[in-house]
């Protein structure tokens, strides 16, 4: 009986340790809430915690992390889209119960569908025909995101069997879709390189793509033309005297950057240790302590370079070229291969898109440019939208606004411009000194 009982208060010890603390704090900071996090390191465990913040489109202005050791401490400072600290009570209390827990649910409540995993060649009017021929097939897409860059596509399309509202499950119901996905993406020219999979949906869907488009090896590919990333700027150097590879990132400010950044270090199977995180009017400046996840750091040139090509690319994935078009309007079967038919015959070229579905309704954003990458001309715009309808089809701006921050005195600006800006050690010392651990970093 006390061998049982001691062993319940072990196990009770071991929960306590390995659940994270979280401490939200809207009074330290006058621009953004302030979100505290401690807990025992596993590898993965701050891109969990990003990816919760990011997911409820939460923009991280500034960021300090530290995890010696066994333990792991990480501060954000975060406001919503529009530049405001967080108020709402139920945000916040959902801050900290997804926090706490120790393995978030990554799935994000697809169950019950059928995710197809699509990459390709891309090009006008690929996204119409996809939609095309999963209407002929009776699927009902509810839920899909999709990415292209340096010429390449990858989609991820949760569906269910039209008639029945189920999961598609018959096997050679799949086959016949893959095959007659795989033919559209192949098209004339891409018989190699076309790949059509059914998924289980565990994984959080950006971070899949992400790693989709890393499989597909976008990142080694030429883009045909400048994108709006031509600020970015990243660099990777070995700290040898503490057995660091230091990762500095400069570029435009835009929701998400520090997921994409962290997801693509994460599966490429390096441990964050420190980090700093700033940004300032619309820049950005991320610096990072790494290794591999053996504790060694980059050995190698040609490695040191795959890691800045990657980084590249998955900040570039991301980038929202053209015009947003929103698209708010009743579900109903065939939309999605209405609305995209209709785009590709008024030659707009769709470079990423959002379809969701709930309560009846499609809540859809689309990235339209023509077909040469460039800006659509505003009458083609028009005209679409004089076709799919006025009300239903709206431009937009992105949401996210950059706001200059008020800056405090004992505040320094942290940036990169192909070189480190700032001694290793210097760094080390103010995240140690922003998380309470030192008196000072001077």
């Amino acid at each position: 009986m006390e061998w049982h009982a001691c062993l319940d208060e072990y196990q009770k010890l071991v929960i306590r340790m390995s659940t994270p603390r979280v401490v939200i704090d809207n009074t330290v900071c006058r621009t953004a809430t302030v979100v505290k996090v401690d807990s025992a390191r596993r590898h993965g465990t701050l891109l969990d915690a990003v990816q919760i913040l990011t997911d409820l489109n939460l923009s991280i202005k500034k960021a300090y992390i530290s995890s010696d050791g066994q333990w792991f401490m990480d501060v954000f400072h975060v406001t919503d889209l529009n530049g405001n600290k967080l108020t709402d009570e139920s945000v916040i209390s959902y801050i900290e119960q997804s926090l706490e827990t120790t393995y978030p649910d990554k799935s994000l409540g697809f169950n019950g569908l059928t995710a197809l995993e699509l990459t390709g060649t891309d090009r006008v009017g690929l996204l119409s025909e996809v939609f095309a021929v999963l209407a002929e097939l009776q699927c009902n897409v509810v839920d899909a995101k999709v990415w292209t860059h340096n010429g390449r596509i990858a989609s991820l399309i949760y569906v269910k069997d039209c008639n029945s509202g189920s999961p598609i499950e018959d096997s050679r119901r799949i086959d016949r879709i893959e095959a007659r996905l795989r033919n559209v993406l192949r098209g004339d020219n891409d018989i190699r390189s076309a790949r059509t999979s059914v998924s289980m949906a565990v994984t959080h869907t950006e971070r899949r793509l992400h790693q989709m488009m890393s499989a597909d090896r976008d990142y080694e590919r030429k883009p045909d033309l400048q994108c709006w990333t031509d600020s970015l700027v990243v660099n990777v150097q070995n700290w040898t005297e503490r057995g660091y590879s230091v990762v500095n990132v400069q570029c435009e400010d835009r929701p998400k950057l520090l997921f994409d950044v962290v997801c693509t270090l994460t599966d490429m199977e390096y441990v964050v240790f420190h980090a700093s995180i700033n940004t300032t009017g619309d820049k950005a400046y991320l610096e990072f302590y790494i290794r591999h996840t053996d504790g060694t750091p980059i050995s190698s040139e040609p490695e040191r370079h795959r890691l800045i090509q990657c980084l590249q690319a998955a900040i570039e994935r991301r980038a929202s070229e053209g015009i947003r078009l929103e698209l708010c309007t009743s579900d109903r079967q065939g939309l999605l291969t209405d609305v995209t038919r209709t785009f590709r015959e008024n030659g707009l070229n769709v470079t990423r898109a959002e379809i969701s579905t709930a309560m009846g309704m499609a809540m859809n954003v689309f990235h339209v440019t023509d077909a040469t990458r460039n800006l659509v001309d505003p009458k083609s715009i028009e005209s679409v939208r004089q076709k799919i309808g006025l009300g239903n089809l709206k431009v937009k701006e992105l949401p996210f606004r950059h706001h200059q921050m008020a800056e405090r005195q004992d505040e320094h600006e942290i940036g990169v411009g192909g070189a480190v800006l700032l001694s290793l050690g210097s760094l080390v010392r103010k995240n140690l000194y922003n998380l309470g651990l030192i008196k000072s970093y001077s």
